[in-house]
């Protein structure tokens, strides 16, 4: 059965890892390519976009194709939709591997939002001035116009508008901790915002925050595609994967 897995996040690689190699299976996994130096997963990969549904559509039937694995970043949304909507032109299995969100804890001050506009907006009506912006490199042209001052921190630098007022700290998790906790205070932090991408790689900036007593905006998940198919684990999305051959 061969099988594209759309990834770039720790479950799609796990996948691979699990898939590729078994008897019966051929795996191909797809990136996006908008790190510079992504982590690849074990086996066959692609990197690049596919020209929208139309051309991933192609892509699937050219290809031979047999089922699709959607394991991109939650935020990830138009890949999510393109996957749906390509897949079911073909008819296809698709399934859709996304990592618990994070839950809110006993002492947390978190403000949700449904979308970057509406974090900015929240980060304009706080009294904070001192913002970690902990979204990745992409939106933060959202907070460009605001007189508050931002630590960004990214895998890659921004691409569009930054605030004026800022300092670009490139970094890739896992961070501890101990290590957040030292970084909110040395530069001052008074509020965070961030995207609800759940998993541990970059959950130690909540536990610091909430230790230190920080606000913090989290920025909502973009719904799945209507009646999607959802599992939270790679061994889950693998046992899926073995039941349809």
């Amino acid at each position: 059965m061969k099988t594209l897995i759309l990834g770039g996040t720790r479950e799609a690689r796990e996948l691979a890892g699990i898939a590729s190699g078994e008897r019966g299976f051929e795996i191909v996994s797809s990136l996006a390519g908008r790190v510079r130096e992504p982590v690849l997963p074990v086996g066959e990969v692609r990197v690049g976009g596919f020209g929208g549904v139309a051309g991933l559509r192609e892509w699937l039937a050219d290809n031979g194709i047999q089922a699709v694995i959607d394991a991109t970043h939650p935020f990830a949304g138009g890949m999510t939709a393109n996957a749906a909507a390509a897949a079911a032109g073909l008819g296809l299995p698709v399934l859709h591997l996304r990592r618990p969100g994070w839950t809110e804890q006993s002492g947390d001050d978190w403000i949700r939002v449904p979308d970057l506009t509406a974090a900015a907006a929240a980060i304009e009506t706080a009294a904070s001035e001192r913002i970690f912006l902990t979204i990745g490199r992409q939106g933060v042209a959202a907070f460009a116009e605001s007189e508050r001052w931002f630590l960004i921190r990214a895998i890659d630098p921004p691409e569009d508008a930054v605030p004026a007022r800022h300092e670009l700290l490139l970094a890739r998790g896992p961070f501890s901790v101990s290590d957040e906790s030292e970084l909110l205070a040395d530069r001052r932090i008074d509020a965070l915002v961030t995207k609800d991408s759940g998993g541990a790689l970059t959950e130690a900036k909540l536990e610091a925050a909430r230790g230190l007593g920080l606000p913090v905006v989290v920025i909502e998940r973009p719904p799945l595609p209507v009646g999607a198919r959802q599992v939270e684990t790679a061994a889950a999305a693998w046992d899926w994967l073995q039941r349809l051959r």
